[in-house]
């Protein structure tokens, strides 16, 4: 007996392995082989999670011959076993220990969440916070300086119990009439610094006591409101019952609404038709009317059953000889009893489930019914929030992985990123404060400041860039040094009026922001001497920016009339709208780089959105007036939203997930603004593609500005001037625009004429006749380049003077007249000439330019055809443009002529393909129709 059932093992193992090294031959050499023959990425093998639909994958000691149904466990003596061993932890990981195999990153270890299953990376972790840090009651640590200071910093009230003497002010600080200390200086500069504004009241500056506000104007538009405290909002957002004014004057003195009986009433006071409640339809503008809508007529499920004269009665009466349907459907007497599941699984592909009356087709776990019988594969990455970052979808089931530089969480099943703990920055009006997201540790980064609103980091280098609106100035320092006046650095300090959005490129080290103000969107070098407006037009209310840099593509957000999300090259072109439907005040915007997405927080919505990076799969995280009062700013990390609410004065986190898991981490502030996240996979690293050659700056003379990478043929950047100057012919140098003359020498053939400046290319010598070689085909250079002659505008002709004029004698007024018949008949000649010019012109449309060339023509009887080549011939013209000299107006310079604009350079990439963008050099081909 021992002897037959070694052999019935060994043949069951033998045939086990064999099955397997079939199953392996078509399995890639990266992938696993499950015992089924399935193939599995090789990486998923012993990781804690079973793929395989056997197991076999996670198997340790046990092997099964599922071919022959017969199974063992524990060794078997003599028969090799696949098996996974215990992993050993390496020295950047922590070892959970115990029975669960697991490792995690060591940066988790005593970070306050249990990513062990058994929580060993939580136990004997020191609980005391940094020397001269205040210990909260909640084990919050706290800055000192935040402690007696009036406000509930800890969130429990515990830094604010044992103060025995009321707070005191500095020499040169004004003590407020709510106990705050503000500076001595901040006091009478129109600018209300304490929370009550008594640092510019009437008894202390006297005057009219108006303070001062950032959305302040002398005047509102004609579709604003001004609100009693002087700001500008819109004028359709009066009386909708959501108060858009900080004082909330925009919803005082309106009309009581109320709805007729048969009428619905929104959640914004207006009224619409009952019927249209729970219609499936949006018809309030705040969705009101189809919250809260349950379908009772639906009749599902297996405790239910659906009679044929549309009554849901309960299954159970089904069969029971009693007729509970009024048609008696619910006892038919061929189907009760029998068993349809019984004759060929009742035709369904997995699971047949016999029902009292009839059967139901039903599928395992990862598969859906494509039609009542079959069964098919759910694809659950479809689902976004399936995975926190990468969703593999295989058949059956799914499985989620991380990026580069992230973890795996084996409690949570999220990603967490490795290294160092990640922390926020925010701005607090007067300073920019920090709180540690692992250690909850709260500090002053930044202090005295008088209006701090934009703000954006430079990982790398440990820098920290700041706009004051106040003082109009963009600051940098390094972090550490940060809180020493003496190293705020001011890098743009001139020509702004309201900065309101700050970005910086941290590969090419450029510094962009928006000014509501001029509206208009700028760039500056980082040490800030170089600068130039990118976009100045179409602009309403410019105010968030965000930046892609390995891409080379900005977004920005504008809560104008016309509120949209748009989107452009780092260098200004290729400009789009990306977001521009239900949506009315787009404030803050922040890139997810590792998930190619886009949020934004709407504040009179009242809600946090996201799309991809070319405006598609829209997805609203969360939605609630109650949550989100006024959203201003928004940064994401990980599976958490972080945001900042000047209503509540606090800063909040959500999980961009699920929605859910609201926390409040800073309260009790002073009109919080701009919110950053400080972690080195917030800004990943890449190449420089202003330095990539030998060449410094791309050659440029002044900036060069990172390209958008729409294609693998796109620039890799191109160069740009200062405001009033442009690109000269090499693309790189820049000159100032002086054109004011232009005339066009006489031509040696009868070639169609053009516009002065229509063949005019900038870099080609002021005389045609030094290159007058005949290229093939008998066009000369004189006809793609025209002879110009320039005339200094400070050479002005000589006058005759009055004293030499003599009087005109009566025959030389005899002599006159054949001089002025001829005259007369000469422009009567022209004119005939001009009309018929005229008229040939209407027939005849052409449009020329040096490269490319288009031209339609039409005739009668004839098909149009459209022609667009490129001028082969032309032997001076050896540049190659990505953007076509034409793309954009040209520039009036101080002579008052038209300065053509060149835009951009292919540098830094290889030659352009002429197939590819609008802005790479145009397609040679003809098309008829």
């Amino acid at each position: 007996f021992c002897r037959l059932s070694v052999l019935f093992f060994s043949h069951c193992y033998f045939l086990s392995v064999s099955l397997s090294l079939t199953a392996r031959k078509t399995c890639a050499p990266a992938e696993f082989a499950c015992l089924n023959g399935q193939c599995v990425p090789g990486r998923w093998r012993c990781d804690g999670e079973p793929e395989c639909p056997d197991g076999s994958d996670e198997a340790e000691e046990s092997f099964c011959c599922r071919q022959c149904h017969c199974y063992h466990s524990g060794p078997l003596s003599g028969f090799p076993i696949t098996r996974c061993s215990k992993q050993t932890c390496p020295p950047e990981k922590f070892d959970c220990g115990g029975s669960t195999n697991k490792c995690v990153s060591l940066s988790w270890r005593c970070d306050g969440e249990k990513d062990c299953e058994n929580g060993a990376d939580e136990e004997d972790c020191a609980s005391a916070c940094p020397t001269g840090e205040f210990t909260c009651a909640n084990r919050k640590c706290l800055a000192a300086v935040y402690v007696c200071d009036g406000d509930n910093d800890c969130g429990d009230g515990s830094d604010e119990l044992k103060c025995t003497s009321p707070l005191t002010c500095g020499p040169n600080h004004l003590r407020c009439n709510t106990s705050e200390c503000v500076p001595l200086m901040w006091s009478c500069d129109g600018d209300p610094d304490c929370s009550d504004s008594s640092d510019e009241g009437l008894e202390r500056c006297g005057g009219d006591g108006v303070p001062y506000l950032p959305n302040h104007r002398a005047n509102c538009t004609a579709g604003e409101f001004r609100c009693a405290n002087g700001e500008c909002v819109r004028l359709t957002w009066k009386c909708d019952g959501d108060p858009d004014c900080k004082d909330k004057s925009d919803e005082s003195d309106c009309p009581l609404l109320t709805c007729r009986p048969d009428e619905f009433q929104c959640g914004d006071g207006s009224c619409i038709h009952g019927t249209k409640q729970c219609n499936k339809v949006y018809d309030c503008p705040d969705h009101s009317d189809e919250s809260g809508c349950v379908n009772a007529t639906k009749c599902e499920g297996p405790q239910k059953f659906l009679c044929k004269n549309g009554e849901c009665i309960d299954s159970s009466k089904v069969c029971d000889s009693v007729k509970d349907c009024k048609d008696r459907s619910d006892e038919p007497k061929k189907e009760c009893g029998l068993n349809e599941c019984m004759i060929n699984n009742g035709g369904c592909s997995h699971v047949c489930m016999d029902r009292p009356i009839g059967f139901e087709c039903q599928c395992p776990t990862g598969y859906r019914l494509l039609d009542k019988k079959t069964c098919g594969d759910i694809d659950e990455c479809e689902n976004p929030d399936a995975c926190s970052q990468i969703c593999i979808n295989y058949k059956g089931d799914f499985k989620c992985e991380c990026y580069e530089g992230y973890e795996m969480d084996p409690v949570t099943e999220t990603c967490k990123a490795e290294g160092k703990s990640p922390y926020l920055l925010f701005t607090n009006r007067h300073e920019i404060r920090r709180i540690d997201l692992v250690k909850r540790d709260y500090i002053q980064v930044v202090s005295t400041q008088k209006n701090a609103v934009a703000l954006d980091l430079d990982v790398a280098n440990n820098r920290v860039f700041w706009c004051d609106r106040f003082h109009r100035k963009i600051y940098s320092a390094f972090i550490h040094e940060a809180s020493d006046p003496s190293q705020q650095v001011p890098l743009v300090d001139s020509s702004l009026q309201t900065p309101v959005g700050l970005a910086l490129d941290w590969l090419q080290h450029n510094l962009y922001w928006t000014d509501s103000g001029d509206k208009s969107i700028s760039v500056a070098s980082v040490d800030g001497t170089k600068r130039r407006v990118l976009i100045n037009t179409d602009l309403g209310e410019p105010r968030a920016i965000a930046l892609d840099p390995h891409h080379g593509f900005m977004y920005w957000s504008d809560w104008g009339t016309r509120a949209r999300i748009e989107k452009a090259g780092m260098n200004g072109v290729d400009r789009q709208v990306l977001v521009a439907d239900n949506i009315e005040w787009p404030n803050g915007i922040t890139l997810d780089i590792a998930n190619r997405r886009l949020y934004w927080v709407d504040s009179k919505l009242h809600l946090i959105a996201s799309v991809d990076l070319n405006g598609a799969h829209r997805r609203t995280h969360m939605s609630s007036a109650e949550r989100l009062g006024h959203p201003y700013a928004l940064a994401v990390f990980e599976d958490r939203i972080y945001w900042t609410d000047r209503d509540r004065a606090a800063v909040f986190m959500v999980n961009r997930l699920t929605g859910r898991d609201i926390s409040t981490l800073a309260e009790n502030l002073n009109d919080p603004h701009d919110i950053v996240v400080f972690h080195q996979l917030r800004q990943p690293q890449g190449p420089d593609s202003c330095n990539l050659g030998s060449v410094a700056n791309g050659g440029c003379e002044y900036l060069c500005l990172k390209a958008p990478q729409i294609t693998e043929h796109s620039p890799k950047y191109t160069c740009a001037c200062p405001d009033g100057q442009e690109l000269g012919p090499d693309m790189r140098g820049c000159f100032y625009c002086t054109l004011p003359f232009l005339s066009a020498a006489p031509r040696n053939n009868t070639t169609q004429a053009t516009s002065p400046l229509a063949g005019f290319t900038p870099g080609t010598r002021g005389t045609a006749a030094e290159d007058a070689s005949t290229p093939p085909g008998g066009v000369s250079h004189a006809d793609t380049t025209p002879h110009l002659t320039t005339v200094p505008s400070d050479a002005p002709e000589p006058l005759t003077p009055l004293s030499t004029l003599k009087p005109v004698t009566s025959q030389e007024s005899k002599a006159l007249v054949p001089i002025i018949a001829t005259v007369v008949f000469g422009l009567v000649c022209t004119g005939v000439y001009l009309v018929w010019r005229n008229w040939r012109h209407n027939s005849t449309k052409s449009m020329n330019f040096d490269n490319p060339v288009y031209r339609k023509t039409t005739g009668e009887g004839e098909e149009d055809e459209i022609h667009i080549g490129r001028t082969d011939g032309v032997g001076h013209h050896t540049h190659h443009h990505p953007y076509p000299q034409g793309v954009s107006m040209g520039v009036m310079g101080a002579g008052g002529g038209t300065c053509p604009q060149f835009i951009a350079l292919p540098l830094g990439g290889s030659m352009p393909d002429p197939g590819t963008h609008w802005y790479t050099e145009q397609p040679m081909l003809t098309s008829a129709k």
